[in-house]
């Protein structure tokens, strides 16, 4: 049966796991457990329908145990270098360091949008590495309705790789999401990219280096995908990570890309070996949640972030 949660069950649940959480936070700052992982564990506030600036969103992370938090283009480009460098001593004096940026290029309409937006990004880019933000991350839509899957893949290999190499002045990463499910193709008349294999192909023929994959356990799973396919890979392939859930009861055919589950809510994903994997293999960047979850919407701030962390440190204790 699919897992149905009410907003009052969401906070019981919060609520229940609270001291365990606050078990794993103490260990954690202790150094007594989870001293094997170089993943962090992030603060993204619009994955979890929290509404927070930059600000904001540091005083949130830091208060709810996490250890990195989602970096904000925008507002970053807005401070001067002494309001810059007062917010990474901030982020220090926090114990928090910055995880990924979105990338802010609209490489996926026309031509005369795409060359608007990537005009600005070398002052945006600026901004993210005088913050010491290394890692920025986008998505790929899986499916067009005009382009067939070469011709996408010329336009993408084309347009990312103009992107990669303004951020590679700047000694930052561009990670890539493929989008897996099915249903997140039905419609359109050409498929494109939406497993790791294809994803890894348009990284190469970008070529800049600097370019690796953001990894969602949702999407490795719709995908067919397997541990193998994360053991193969090396620790500088991978930028980013999410970590989500899926409802039970779905065949995986037929589950949405908009209707995902908490970690850990369901065990429908294999999430210890996705983890496991990720953590043989080295990954030390951020792992953030985005589970589209309507119940977890639904929470005030301070109670959404306090059941995002519980969730990912109950992920984090399934590693060997």
């Amino acid at each position: 049966m699919p897992t149905q949660c009410t907003r009052r069950d969401f906070v019981k649940t919060v609520a229940a796991g609270a001291t365990t959480a606050a078990f794993f936070g103490n260990l954690s700052r202790s150094g007594a457990a989870e001293v094997r992982r170089k993943m962090t564990l992030c603060l993204a506030p619009g994955s979890i329908g929290v509404k927070a600036d930059q600000r904001q969103a540091i005083v949130l992370a830091h208060k709810h145990g996490f250890e990195a938090v989602e970096a904000f283009p925008q507002y970053l480009a807005s401070l001067n270098e002494a309001q810059i460098q007062e917010l990474r001593a901030d982020l220090k004096t926090k114990g928090l360091v910055f995880g990924a940026a979105g990338l802010p290029v609209d490489f996926r309409q026309d031509d005369a949008r795409f060359a608007q937006s990537l005009q600005a990004l070398p002052r945006l880019a600026d901004a993210l590495q005088q913050a010491g933000v290394a890692r920025v991350r986008t998505w790929l839509t899986p499916a067009s309705g005009s382009l067939t899957y070469l011709k996408n893949f010329a336009q993408h290999s084309k347009r990312l790789r103009e992107v990669a190499r303004v951020l590679k002045d700047r000694g930052q990463r561009l990670g890539l999401e493929y989008v897996g499910p099915p249903t997140s193709r039905q419609g359109r008349r050409f498929h494109f990219i939406h497993s790791l294999v294809e994803m890894q192909e348009l990284i190469a023929d970008i070529g800049t280096g600097n370019v690796g994959l953001v990894l969602d356990s949702w999407h490795w799973w719709t995908a067919g995908e397997t541990a193998a396919d994360v053991l193969a890979l090396k620790a500088a392939d991978v930028v980013s990570v999410d970590l989500n859930d899926a409802p039970a009861g779905i065949p995986v055919e037929e589950q949405l890309d908009g209707r995902r589950e908490m970690p850990c809510a369901t065990g429908v994903i294999p999430l210890a070996d996705f983890l496991n994997a990720l953590n043989q293999i080295g990954y030390d960047g951020p792992v953030r949640v985005e589970p589209f979850n309507k119940p977890l919407n639904d929470l005030g701030d301070d109670e959404a972030c306090a059941a995002v962390i519980q969730a990912l440190r109950k992920a984090m204790a399934l590693l060997k």
